[in-house]
Order: C-alpha cells, then structure tokens, then sequence
C-alpha cells in the first residue's frame, strides 16, 4: 500500500524537545537510558533480564490469567501470557486511557507501534520472545478526558456523574449513547459490526474497565495484544517497597523536581509536562481517588477525613496494596517494577514526561525503559490523493497553518509576480547614495534618510500585502478546494490521528484497516506517515 512520509519536525505539530529526541541531541542524553534502535536493544535485554526477578514473573503470568478469565483469548494471546514466565520473554509496552470506544485514532498506532515493534525484535533477536502490552490506565479519574468520542465533526458524548478510578465507573447511560451512536451509521455489514463491538463492550459488562479489556481484546487479539490492568492487588503487593519509600522519603519529589531544573536550563522552550507533587500517590476506593498528603508526620486523604500515623499507613498499605495508586509520575515506576519492559512507546506528551523520570529510576535501582515515539500518520484516500494532483499541492503542504498554506500556493500559482524583493533591494540601492551624501553632513540628515528609507520599504510591503490579498480573492475558488481538503483531512485544523475515531474509517474498511495499518507503519521509522487506504 502507498506510504509516504514527513519528518516530525517539518509537521509543525510535535514540540522541539521531541524534534531534540529524535535527532538524539547529546544534550538530552542524561535524561534517557538508550535510544531506540534495533543494535540497541541487546543491552537493553540483558539489563533488564539481570534485574527481573524469576518470582516477578510468576505473579504476573497469575494476575494476568485471572484478569483474563471471563474473555474470550486467543491462542495467540494465550500463548503470550504463558511466555511472560520465561527468563528469555520481554515485553514492549504502550498505555492509554479508557477513552469511550477508543477515542482519537491514535490509539490505534499505539497499539500497532507495539505489535510491529515486538515483530521486529523478533526477527533481529530470535533467541527470545516479545509481547506487546496495553497498559490500561483503569485508576485515572479525569472522566471528562475520556467520556466522549468524535464522529462525523460531532461529539457522542456519555454524560453523568463520576467520581474515583474510571475503570471502576458502572456502565450506566452507554444503552443511551449506543442509541444516539447507532443513529449515525449505515446499514451496511462494516456499520452492523461497529454497532456489535460497542454493544457487547458497553452494553454487556458491569464496569468501564472490563468494556475496554473486552473491546480491545476483540480489535487485537489476533495478533496476540496483552492486556494489563494495574489496579490489580497481586501486582500493587510488588510494588509495596516503591510505595513505602515515597511515602516516607518522598524521593520522586526531589529527584523530578531536579530534572525539571536541569531540562529548562538546556533549553527555556522544553516545556514541562509534570511536576511533582511531595507524594505521588492517590488513595482509591469505592467512588474515591484523592491525594495523599502528609503534614508533621500524619497522613491524610485529601477532601475526607481519612488520616493515618506513618505506622498505621504502612500496616494499610501492606494489606490492601490496591488502594495505594500511582499518579503520573510514579505510575510509569510500577509499570516497569511489574513488568520484564524494554521499550515504552507513547506520544510526544508522555515522551515528554518520561524524559523528566530517569534520575528517579535511577536512584530506586530500576531500569529504565527505552522510549518510543508511536508512529504517527495521516489516512488518506485514493479520492483525496487524486483531488491533491488536480489542486498541484504536495500532501506536506496541508500540514502548515490555513493561511501560510493560501499565501504558499497563492505564491505559487498567480501570473502575477507578488515578491517584491526585487524592488525593495532596487530601493536600497538607490537610497545607498543618499548614505553616501550623509555621512559628509551631520547625523541628522543622516537620520532622515534612514526615516524616509524605511517609510518606502513599508510602503512596499504594504502593497504586496495588498497584492497577495487581491490574488487571494481572484483566485478564491482554487483556494477554497484546497482549504475543503485541508479540513477533511485536518479536522477543526487538528491533526487527523487526535480528533477522529477509528470508527469513520471502519465503516469504509472494516477489519482491513488494521491490517492495512499493520503492513504500513514502521516503528523505527522516526517519521509521520501518510498512508492511502
């Protein structure tokens, strides 16, 4: 299938600190352990294998199993949990949160990063094994981060009242969604299975949690997806030192907070994506997630009237483990305490963050995993390709703003010359004498010169402005084809991958899109594709 590519940086829509990254500045090199190249992920292995213990997997492979044992799993999928208890199997990782019915499409080149990436291990490394896991973030609360997904320019929206973990919100109002969802499908066979998916996700299970491991089981087993949910008793009880140790030395705080330093003093413009709280942990029940917070040695659950002595927390925290939960600083900790990762693929943001994490893995005696920017890509359509040949525009031209782009091919295209740099130097050389004439009179003869210099240079450029706008409303009806095609394609002028639901495409491809996804994008690539399905 045709895939072609920009590079990330030329996209204008990834920050410089990941454009940094990815060109491996040296600079950045203390803020992660190794980038992620195939020759590089040797050492990786065998740093991880040295530190992974035997019992660690033991556990895993139980909880998963267990995690795993109202769903249907694939002999794939199986075959992969078995695989976890051996010393030579790893795992890659991406996590998202449980955005109703997946959410944007990007979702799904996580995902598909993760697959491709295990694939590639493989074939480099055939000694040993590689699963590709979906950390599910049951235990965020920001329900209104993931309550709603977009179709056709519209938002289906789930409206109610939430409070604590999200992967434990009861299902209740989706029969009503799944309604107003249904509305705005077709009948054909794609349509109906997109209505079975969300039906059996939504509407046949008691908790968003078990919605989504059901949903994306279905859309991934075949190619043997693990999915993992945190909130899990038997995987919070390995993480009980990591969790004591924060809430008495509080480590993350100092450690986080010196990296923050130490990334805004290589560049002001690195943006920081999350600073520390002095603990960074929530305490979850029941409808519950608050902050814990501790003053003068006493421990309290923020916005109740929970309160704990340092001896009573950590006597709670040893028998119900599950009710300590990481926010995000010590979440990507407990993942990598969890489990044998290699790789942790995610988007530009938690890239971001990632990179603020090291020194403090470093100092809790924990690997730490190579980062990976998902593939990113652009879906377009033969239609759309054909309509970009006819308009004489390159596809990375649609990724400038609106009006960079019509002034770009209004440029390009009018008969008239609207560059008046010809004229401006014409006018500087002319004034170049009148310098001459000044500099053996005083300055301020000088200084009028310049004045009037500059007053012809705006005039010049008031004109073209003028120009420019004139050739823009001359050739409006080519301008707007184009821009029709720029908001197709670039919906609410976002990226495509960050607003759109895989759904839009599902109804067109069906179960091809996947695959089609599958074949196309590479994870090492380092580029944005632009793939024609």
């Amino acid at each position: 299938m045709p895939t072609d590519s920009i590079s990330f940086r030329d996209t204008t829509y990834f920050s410089s600190l990941i454009c940094d990254y990815l060109d491996e500045k040296a600079a950045l090199k203390p803020f992660y352990n190794r980038f992620p190249k195939l020759e590089h992920f040797k050492a990786q292995i065998q740093e991880k294998q040295l530190s992974f213990k035997e019992e660690s997997r033991a556990v895993l492979v139980t909880s998963l199993n267990e995690q795993y044992k109202h769903i249907e799993v694939s002999e794939l999928t199986q075959t992969h949990i078995n695989l976890l208890e051996d010393s030579k199997t790893f795992t890659v990782v991406t996590g998202h949160q449980l955005n109703l019915f997946t959410g944007p499409l990007y979702f799904f080149y996580k995902i598909i990063s993760t697959i491709n990436l295990c694939k590639d291990l493989k074939a480099k490394y055939p000694e040993y094994n590689f699963v590709p896991i979906y950390w599910m973030a049951s235990e965020d609360h920001d329900f209104k981060e993931i309550n709603y997904f977009n179709l056709k320019g519209k938002k289906v929206r789930w409206n109610r009242k939430a409070s604590g973990a999200v992967g434990d919100l009861n299902l209740e109002g989706l029969d009503q969604v799944f309604e107003v969802f249904s509305s705005q499908l077709n009948t054909t066979t794609n349509a109906s299975e997109l209505k079975t998916y969300f039906q059996d996700a939504y509407l046949n299970h008691s908790n968003l949690a078990e919605a989504m491991r059901y949903l994306v089981n279905v859309l991934f087993k075949d190619f043997g997806l693990v999915i993992v949910d945190g909130n899990d008793h038997a995987l919070k009880q390995q993480f009980i030192p990591y969790v004591e140790e924060e809430l008495i030395k509080q480590t993350s705080f100092s450690k986080v907070s010196e990296a923050n330093q130490n990334l805004n003093a290589l560049d002001g413009n690195y943006k920081i994506q999350v600073n520390p709280r002095n603990i960074n942990l929530f305490y979850i029940s029941k409808n519950l997630r608050e902050r814990i917070i501790e003053k003068e040695g006493v421990y309290y659950v923020n916005n109740t009237k929970l309160t704990f002595s340092k001896s009573e927390i950590i006597k709670h925290l040893n028998e119900v483990p599950e009710r300590f939960s990481p926010n995000v600083i010590m979440r990507p900790l407990y993942q990598e305490v969890v489990l044998p990762n290699l790789c942790y693929i995610g988007g530009g943001g938690e890239l971001a963050y990632w990179l603020q994490l090291k020194s403090n893995f470093d100092s809790q005696k924990v690997v730490f995993p190579m980062l990976l920017l998902r593939n990113s890509a652009l879906l377009i359509s033969e239609k759309q390709k054909e309509k970009l040949g006819k308009l004489n525009i390159e596809v990375s031209d649609l990724f400038l703003n609106q009006e960079d782009l019509k002034t770009k091919v209004t440029k390009q295209i009018s008969e008239v010359e609207i560059d008046f740099s010809k004229q401006k130097e014409h006018l500087k050389q002319q004034f170049k004498a009148l310098y001459d004439l000044a500099e053996q009179t005083d300055s301020s003869f000088k200084g009028a010169v310049a004045a009037q210099e500059q007053k012809q240079i705006n005039g010049l450029n008031h004109l073209e402005k003028r120009l420019l706008k004139a050739q823009k409303r001359k050739l409006s009806d080519h301008l707007n084809r184009i821009v029709e095609l720029q908001n197709e394609l670039f919906p609410n002028q976002s990226l495509q991958e960050r607003y759109m639901n895989f759904s839009e495409f599902h109804v067109e491809h069906g179960s091809d899109l996947i695959l089609k996804l599958l074949h196309s994008l590479q994870p090492l690539k380092g580029e944005f594709s632009i793939v024609q399905v």
